[in-house]
């Protein structure tokens, strides 16, 4: 049985708290079982795959490929898609990480850099497969790691959106200089496990039911030092309509930078929007700075790149006291917040009490390109939020915005 089952336009719950914890525990053992251990390791979407199919006595899954870069595979003592030859299906030497050995723990994340994006409902939408294209193509191009470092690029995605990502990553990646291996993450199982821990939010931080943000999948960052195991210590989500000027490996260096207490990297908001969504709290508090530009003011965050420090998520008491159901109720009336932006609208909230929590990334590192805040009320403070005189490393083009040409 679904730890959460989807009826309508809702989400129903089991009726037994206990029975949803119980296998909430089980879904987070299953993905550190498949992460690092042994000969027979799965990768993140046949082990998820699997449990769920069991539950709902459909039997065993297909394991999915993985997809290596010639070093990765070579260390791992495989080639092409890993653990296959030409014409044949990967066996389940495929899952095996990228330079370990079989029946050995590949230790604490050395020499691994994590990377994550959400890849779904692609083919409904062929924008998306566009500016992904673009996204793998400028990584590709500018991205150099070292002998011995391994790029681990994880898609969360649905079946059909995967069927499309698979060749065409085998297309985008074929020039990489460097070592990579691909993980799919199955977007259901995640949604299900994600669900009870980001609930609350959802009230809080959703377009409303049925809406793109009210899937619980758009909380993931919020809670991914609790899906992930232990082992993996950092990992930087993207969002697809990036554009990549400068090389990948040196936004991980970000990490070193973080203050004691800070647990993410994330940049400002570069529009005011939440000049805009604080208004009435900004009424009745005329000296705040919440909702002002930088760089005195607390413009508020954007979530298209985010640096996630696992490790210090899963030790920091404050930010898990933040994520408890009634606290994040409080924040909300006390700032009179109603947001729409998922995970977005959860950290700027949080960072108006607790900019501790956070490494703020300059805006180089996001240069978000949207205008719309501009024609819409807020032309005179504008050009305040969205300066960005400095050279560009990540180009983001929000709100479908073109991105310029190299």
């Amino acid at each position: 049985m679904a730890l959460w089952r989807k009826m309508g336009q809702g989400l129903a719950k089991p009726s037994c708290r206990s029975y949803q914890f119980a296998l909430l525990l089980a879904a987070a053992l299953a993905v550190s079982a498949f992460y690092y251990f042994g000969s027979n390791q799965e990768n993140f979407s046949s082990t998820t795959r699997r449990m769920k199919e069991s539950q709902a006595g459909k039997g065993d899954a297909q394991p999915a490929v993985n997809l290596s870069g010639r070093r990765a595979a070579e260390a791992a003592g495989s080639g092409r898609l890993a653990g296959s030859e030409p014409g044949q299906s990967a066996g389940k030497d495929s899952d095996r990480l990228a330079g370990s050995e079989p029946g050995q723990s590949a230790g604490k994340d050395s020499g691994r850099f994590h990377a994550l994006m959400m890849f779904t409902k692609v083919d409904r939408n062929p924008g998306l497969r566009d500016k992904f294209t673009v996204a793998m193509k400028s990584m590709v191009k500018h991205a150099m790691f070292a002998e011995g470092e391994v790029l681990h690029l994880h898609f969360v995605a649905d079946m059909p959106s995967k069927e499309i990502g698979e060749p065409l990553l085998q297309e985008l990646l074929q020039d990489a200089a460097f070592s990579y291996q691909v993980i799919f993450h199955d977007v259901d199982v995640l949604t299900q496990t994600l669900f009870p821990v980001v609930e609350a939010m959802q009230k809080h931080f959703s377009a409303g039911s049925g809406a793109y943000y009210s899937d619980s999948i758009f909380f993931l960052s919020v809670a991914m030092h609790r899906i992930m195991p232990t082992e993996m210590t950092r990992i930087v989500q993207l969002d697809l309509d990036l554009k990549y000027m400068s090389n990948i490996r040196s936004l991980f260096g970000e990490f070193e930078k973080f203050q004691p207490g800070a647990v993410i990297g994330i940049a400002r908001e570069m529009q005011p929007v939440y000049r805009h969504t604080f208004w009435q709290y900004r009424r009745e508090n005329p000296q705040t700075k919440v909702g002002d530009p930088p760089p005195d003011g607390l413009p508020g965050f954007n979530s298209g790149v985010m640096l996630l420090n696992l490790e210090a998520m899963r030790q920091s008491e404050l930010y898990n006291q933040l994520l408890n159901m009634e606290n994040v109720r409080k924040l909300a009336e006390k700032y009179h917040f109603k947001g729409h932006l998922g995970d977005q609208d959860f950290f700027t909230l949080i960072g108006m009490e607790h900019i501790g929590l956070f490494h703020i990334l300059d805006c180089t590192s996001n240069r978000q390109l949207c205008t719309w805040w501009r024609d819409h009320g807020y032309d005179e403070v504008f050009d305040l939020y969205f300066k960005c005189d400095v050279q560009v490393k990540i180009y983001h083009g929000n709100c479908n915005t073109p991105i310029p040409d190299d």
